[in-house]
């Protein structure tokens, strides 16, 4: 899988862009703020229908234009597809595939794999559960494009129980939000469990490669310490992946805790609530590894993503968003080693010789939203 086009208008710094893209690794050097990021963000959208850098929409639009448009051509194998996206700020974006336009924008989802490296990564180690979560339910969309609707529908009744809760309003109706709550969250947290089973050995794996002889000495970490990878929910054990089982589990707690609930105006059960546990040495990653460690980590994560996802069959297009800038010279060779064999990768960076040598290709130059090949 690999983008052969792409095209943005009035998309962040870019009035109109037209790319052409070859398969392999290209690479967009230029200084900060010149719009290196924003390409890569833009391809993100084509796969996730979302930003890495922001929550909303409303800054991808560019100043003073009413709406961004992306377009990108996607080849997998013999087959290619043209996605359009128009994006309004405040109403309904517009998705179309090959022209015609898709019932949901969500329907688009599938069509592009990515695994984006960034500096916001870093977060997923050191960051709350919330980022950590996010990881999760992002590589369950990528894989199987159909959960995106199962969070949507569980974040929904959340929120809608939530306000229930706060307003103290009639409380005979929390038993069917229970239900809902229960039903979708199962759905979600028997995924979360089975997808952190196929991780655990990848992510071990890819943190011994990236953290092997010469990462480094004195606090950095050591290549022989262990990794640990488990999911800690509040209702079920960590090995179950039983729906039906897991939704019991979540109404006998919501049981229990409905009067803290009352008291408090919060729902505090559920998948919304859990976290991915990250250890290193036995020792818990957040508070305790140290920056090289941590970012071998954030590395290591990425990297069993991008394995699950060529397991799958995906190919996803690997996306290095100034990553090279953050990492010593022996991570920036293992991980140029480990990424080149993809079919796609695209990088950034502000200063060209941060990338090895290994990552050849074509290289453009990025200048206050214009972009020119230079080799």
């Amino acid at each position: 899988m690999h983008l052969t086009h792409l095209q943005l208008v009035d998309f962040r710094s870019y009035p109109a862009l037209e790319l052409i893209l070859p398969p392999g690794v290209v690479t967009f050097v230029g200084a900060n703020g010149q719009g290196k990021t924003n390409l890569l963000e833009a391809v993100g959208y084509v796969a996730t229908l979302g930003s890495h850098r922001v929550s909303g929409d409303a800054p991808l639009i560019r100043d003073g234009a009413e709406r961004a448009v992306i377009r990108s051509r996607v080849v997998r194998g013999d087959r290619a597809a043209l996605a359009e996206i128009e994006i309004v700020a405040g109403r309904a974006n517009k998705v179309r595939l090959n022209r015609r336009q898709l019932p949901r924008p969500r329907d688009l989802l599938g069509l592009l794999s990515i695994v984006l490296f960034a500096p916001e990564d870093l977060a997923m180690v050191k960051g709350d559960p919330g980022e950590r979560r996010r990881f999760l339910d992002e590589l369950l969309v990528a894989r199987t494009p159909r959960l995106a609707g199962v969070i949507a529908d569980y974040e929904r009744v959340v929120r809608q129980r939530t306000a229930l809760l706060r307003a103290r309003g009639d409380l005979r109706t929390l038993d069917s939000w229970d239900d809902a709550l229960a039903r979708h969250g199962a759905e979600l947290l028997a995924a979360r469990l089975a997808l952190v089973e196929e991780l655990r050995p990848r992510v071990t794996a890819a943190y011994a490669a990236i953290a092997g002889s010469g990462a480094g000495s004195g606090d950095e970490e050591k290549a022989t310490e262990s990794v640990g990878v488990e999911y800690r929910g509040g209702v079920v054990p960590p090995t179950s992946a039983d729906r039906d089982a897991i939704a019991e589990a979540l109404l006998a707690e919501l049981a229990t805790l409905r009067p803290r609930e009352v008291e408090r105006g919060m729902t505090l059960v559920g998948p919304h609530r859990d976290d991915l546990a990250l250890a290193i040495g036995g020792r818990p990653a957040r508070g305790y590894a140290s920056h090289g460690e941590s970012w071998s980590l954030a590395l290591a994560l990425r990297l069993a993503s991008f394995e699950l996802l060529t397991a799958d069959d995906r190919q996803p297009v690997l996306l290095l968003d100034d990553v090279f800038a953050e990492l010593d010279a022996h991570r920036r060779r293992r991980l140029a080693e480990l990424v080149a064999p993809a079919e796609q990768v695209l990088i950034t960076a502000a200063v060209g010789a941060d990338v090895p040598a290994e990552l050849g290709g074509p290289r453009f130059a990025v200048h206050r939203g214009e972009v020119v090949g230079v080799e």
